[in-house]
């Protein structure tokens, strides 16, 4: 549903709002906000609100020193924690430059050019995620140590499980604000968590994991923990996956995500920056049961992809990402390799192929394959490539 500004200046009246966030996302997928009242509102959709460019991760290098944030009214929703009086609602903003047009290095526009090339190819994609964090104790003045809330392992259930509360608190405050997580459960480092959402449409998906990480780390505050979910938190320990479902039909309604497996199989080195775009990411991959090889299996033991057909239907599940990824340009890479592969008719490698390639084994090596890659500079802009591989 599109809501127009009348219904939102109403929505906003209704529910007592007076401060609005104008959402985004540098580079790297990390939110950054302004707030306006509602009086400026306005002003925001028809001109856009000014932000500093040059200030944000990604941004610094392009020629304009200011650029302009429009909200998308469709992703409104209150945030539950702050005051029933005076309430805040949050919208995700679009950036455009001053001339109006899209700012090219904005990754939530780089998804939607993504999903306009698949429409026009009458392909349907959808994700579902799985991600994982940490929840570290803090000291008396409360920061950050490296003690886990509890040595709970793989699906166990309180007393021993300690974050039980916390995830149940996360799951309510994340559907009060309109998303409905799928199932929770302790995973098996101690402190660690996993909650996995339903497929979703790309750009929802991508807003709904950006709203799942602040929500996170806002309840993981209120209970006086931190939350973590970089790669690698603790030494010996599980790391942190942030596992895509894949769905993908024609218009037809054909499942052809088989073919989008192997697109993305075939395309996975070029666009590992992206999906790990940490130097720890690459102490994660090959650990416990992250992958470090380009292949396939319907086993699910440490591959990269795992292929599950169950009642008709096929799950590809893409186990390489981590979550300090954007989740924007993680989805428009996979939307564009998917393409590459339904267009090729590419066919899966062999099972568990003895002879296959390895996945990067650092940051410097990915941000070699990204740089070189014809396929990822047709989709990534120089600037926004030239972020990710500065080493």
């Amino acid at each position: 549903m599109e809501y127009t500004l009348d219904e939102v200046m109403k929505f906003i009246e209704e529910e007592d709002v007076k401060f609005i966030r104008l959402a985004f996302r540098d580079a790297y997928g990390v939110q950054k906000n302004i707030s306006v009242m509602p009086g400026e509102l306005g002003k925001a959709f028809r001109e856009g609100a000014p932000i500093n460019a040059r200030e944000i991760a990604g941004f610094r290098d392009c020629p304009y020193s200011t650029l302009y944030l429009r909200p998308d009214p469709d992703t409104m929703a209150i945030l539950p924690w702050r005051p029933d009086s005076g309430r805040v609602l949050r919208m995700f903003c679009n950036v455009y430059t001053p001339d109006g047009k899209p700012f090219e290095a904005d990754s939530r526009g780089i998804l939607e050019r993504a999903l306009e090339k698949a429409d026009a190819e009458g392909i349907e994609f959808r994700f579902g995620t799985e991600s994982e964090f940490y929840l570290f104790n803090t000291d008396d003045n409360g920061n950050p140590t490296r003690t886990p809330y509890d040595q709970a392992g793989y699906m166990d259930i309180a007393p021993l499980d300690k974050c039980e509360n916390v995830r149940r608190d996360i799951s309510l405050t994340i559907e009060r604000m309109g998303l409905i997580p799928e199932r929770s459960h302790h995973e098996r480092g101690p402190g660690q968590n996993e909650i996995d959402f339903h497929y979703a449409k790309p750009l929802k998906a991508a807003d709904q994991m950006t709203t799942f990480k602040m929500v996170v780390n806002t309840v993981a505050n209120r209970h006086g923990l931190v939350a973590d979910f970089s790669p690698m938190p603790l030494a010996g320990q599980p790391g942190n996956g942030y596992h895509i479902n894949i769905y993908a039909v024609d218009r037809d309604g054909n499942d052809v995500v088989k073919y989008a497996a192997a697109g993305i199989i075939d395309k996975i080195r070029d666009m590992t920056i992206f999906l790990n775009p940490k130097d720890a990411s690459y102490s994660r991959l090959g650990n416990n049961t992250a992958p470090d090889k380009v292949n396939w299996s319907s086993a699910e033991e440490s591959e990269l992809v795992y292929i599950d057909t169950y009642n008709g239907k096929t799950r590809v599940e893409l186990r390489s990402p981590d979550a300090e990824s954007n989740p924007y340009l993680v989805y428009a890479l996979l939307i564009h390799a998917g393409l590459f592969g339904i267009e090729n008719r590419l066919a899966l490698p062999e099972e568990m192929e003895k002879n296959a390639e390895s996945l990067p084994g650092s940051r410097k090596e990915a941000a070699k394959l990204a740089s070189q890659s014809p396929f990822i500079r047709e989709i990534v802009p120089e600037g926004l490539l030239a972020e990710y591989t500065r080493i």
